[in-house]
């Protein structure tokens, strides 16, 4: 035999064990084995919060922690941005696609587009309302009906027992994003059963400290007696603050501030009494995620919706949690 034709048979023998590597479950331990990187691509909403920095953060140094390759886009708050990502991620021939939502509806056609290239797909901190589920393997995030609700319950027990109108003005986040939908509609079933709660205006602020401060500062000028903020997010929420203390009124006490998310800038807040109570979402999903991306591309079974472990923050707890907060 040539040593020509003795080079081509190991060659073709190389090339047989990498492809049974690379078969089977598609990936996890045996791809690693032949030297296959796992690679994710990633598309994230944007960085219009301090919640959205510190999760993007943590997927960046999660997957640099897990060997895994991460191909990462920012949306920057635009779904045709989003779609464009996942689409490039399909041409690039990513192992696996998660991503965050910019909003819940519109997905179908792209995610439809992943699984036939059979690249699964994990929703991460927010859903698609997408009535076939088989488009996505995962969703990997918190229950924002149940922060809604929780944020509810803590304004239905603070006035228990008075029957004077408590008049809301509610913050709203992204038009169309599962949080802003969720936590208004778990929030408006709580507060629903007692008719002195009034949500007297209700406004998108984008989840953004500069749109919330002038949505705030629009709401003071419109409406005469505010008792309650309700702010999706902590950033809003923060902007709000400035408002209310450039309009000579006292945050925490004058008008009541309830709110979402858990960042260190709101603790702070609340340990000053500007913020009387914040629902805690967890950003930290990074090392759960690349956990799960590892599982799905090696074939195993995972929950179709796993959600994160969170609280409820008062004053009196602020400052105590505040020196070891990491958002």
């Amino acid at each position: 035999m040539s040593k020509r034709a003795a080079a081509a048979l190991v060659a073709g023998a190389m090339v047989t064990v990498l492809t049974a590597c690379g078969s089977g479950g598609g990936g996890g331990s045996a791809d690693k084995g032949a030297g296959h990187k796992l690679v994710v691509g990633f598309s994230q909403v944007g960085a219009e919060s301090g919640w959205r920095t510190a999760n993007t953060k943590s997927i960046q140094e999660s997957a640099k922690k897990a060997g895994i390759e991460l191909k990462f886009s920012d949306a920057q708050q635009k779904q045709e941005n989003q779609i464009k990502a996942i689409r490039s991620f399909i041409q690039q021939k990513v192992d696996v696609i998660a991503f965050s939502p910019v909003v819940e509806s519109g997905w179908d056609t792209v995610l439809k587009e992943a699984k036939d290239a059979k690249i699964p797909v994990i929703l991460t901190d927010r859903a698609v309302d997408s009535k076939d589920d088989s488009l996505y393997v995962s969703f990997l995030g918190s229950d924002f009906v149940e922060e809604g609700k929780k944020a509810g319950d803590w304004l239905v027990k603070e006035y228990q027992g008075k029957s004077d109108e408590v008049n809301i003005v509610e913050l709203q986040g992204t038009t169309g994003s599962a949080p802003a939908n969720d936590r208004k509609a778990g929030f408006g079933d709580v507060i629903k059963a007692d008719a002195k709660f009034k949500v007297v205006a209700s406004q998108t602020g984008d989840f953004t400290r500069a749109k919330g401060k002038e949505v705030m500062q629009a709401f003071l000028k419109a409406q005469p007696k505010i008792d309650v903020l309700y702010a999706h997010n902590d950033d809003m929420a923060l902007g709000a603050i400035q408002a209310i203390e450039e309009a000579g009124k006292k945050p925490g006490t004058d008008i009541r501030i309830i709110s979402v998310d858990g960042v260190k800038d709101a603790f702070t807040a609340m340990s000053q009494g500007k913020i009387n109570v914040d629902v805690e979402c967890n950003p930290l999903l990074g090392d759960q995620l690349m956990d799960l991306a590892k599982k799905v591309k090696a074939g195993e079974q995972v929950p179709k919706r796993i959600k994160t472990q969170e609280g409820v923050f008062t004053q009196d707890q602020a400052a105590a949690e505040l020196p070891t907060r990491q958002y």
